[in-house]
């Protein structure tokens, strides 16, 4: 695995998707692309240069691009839909309800360079909304993978499995995370930190800053549980009711702070364990900036966590 050129150590999750997907294609004649005018984006320029016939590029189109990979899905292929997350979802709203969720096609859909990215490019490029908009969609799973080895294997298993797969692929650079179970499962959390005093609940590239979080919090004497829940349609209901245990729930995306994770946790919550909550995310449309900066400025970094959970433990605690 190459690092990005950012930062020693910090790897961009769209090699590991594109990898996943030629290594797919290489073992699977019924794996194919199709794109937006993204090649460059999506980078998948090696996968056309290697399976020629099987990349289609509709142009910026994103309904056709989400109609087409129905139809190829119809025709027994599986396709990777692949287009920046936030053209993706709001362009092509529609098919994807219709089209791929409606109709159970086997499509998958990468929404690239997702969360805020394109974070010069302003409120129009952010892909905020996607994960809030995606998992009000019946029968539609919806994956927000955390490092380059989740997403390889998110890619791997959306292949497999039978059904519309929303992806959200991010660009940020972001470390590999420390695991001691190395499987993943569609659907299935993974408890990344063991404590009983609040759980932080966290997916994408806000998984690493909720564990910064955590080692900071411990620090004074707080034992934080920290739960990674990639797949947010289905959610892992016993990984809630666990982190619900510690009686306090911090989540941290990158997106909105509210409809997305933070929305579902709470939904959890509310029919079954209530528990007092904060919701680390974007308050809504976003300024234009540079990505690192629009982090910093919402407090989407393991400052941010770590001072929502401060404040969720005062006031638990009637400070």
């Amino acid at each position: 695995m190459s690092a990005s050129s950012s930062a020693p150590g910090l790897f961009d999750c769209r090699d590991a998707y594109v990898r996943a997907v030629r290594e797919l294609a290489e073992a699977d004649p019924r794996i194919v692309a199709v794109v937006n005018d993204s090649v460059g984006s999506s980078k998948l320029g090696a996968f056309r240069e290697r399976f020629p016939d099987r990349l289609i590029n509709v142009g910026i189109a994103e309904q056709n691009m989400v109609g087409v990979g129905a139809g190829l899905a119809n025709g027994g292929k599986i396709p990777f839909v692949s287009g920046a997350g936030c053209f993706l979802t709001a362009r092509a709203m529609e098919q994807i309800k219709v089209d791929c969720a409606y109709s159970q096609a086997n499509v998958k859909l990468c929404g690239i360079s997702s969360g805020v990215a394109y974070g010069e490019l302003g409120a129009t490029h952010h892909s905020i909304e996607d994960v809030a908009w995606l998992r009000a969609i019946d029968k539609l799973t919806v994956i927000v993978p955390a490092d380059p080895w989740q997403t390889a294997e998110a890619i791997k298993a959306a292949a497999a499995f039978d059904g519309p797969v929303y992806i959200k692929v991010s660009r940020m650079p972001v470390p590999e995370l420390a695991r001691a179970d190395s499987t993943f499962a569609i659907g299935r959390a993974e408890t990344l930190r063991e404590g009983g005093d609040l759980a932080i609940i966290a997916n994408g590239t806000l998984v690493h800053h909720a564990l910064a979080a955590a080692d900071a919090l411990a620090a004074e004497g707080i034992a934080v549980r920290v739960v990674n829940i990639a797949t947010v349609a289905p959610i892992d209901e016993a990984a809630l009711a666990a982190a619900a245990a510690t009686g306090a729930i911090v989540t941290a995306e990158e997106g909105l702070s509210r409809g997305g994770l933070g929305g579902a946790v709470a939904e959890y919550c509310a029919r079954h364990a209530p528990v007092p909550m904060r919701m680390v995310g974007f308050p809504g449309f976003a300024p234009t900036g540079s990505a690192p900066w629009l982090m910093e400025h919402f407090g989407l970094n393991a400052a941010g966590i770590a001072g929502a959970a401060r404040e969720l433990l005062d006031a638990k605690a009637g400070r």
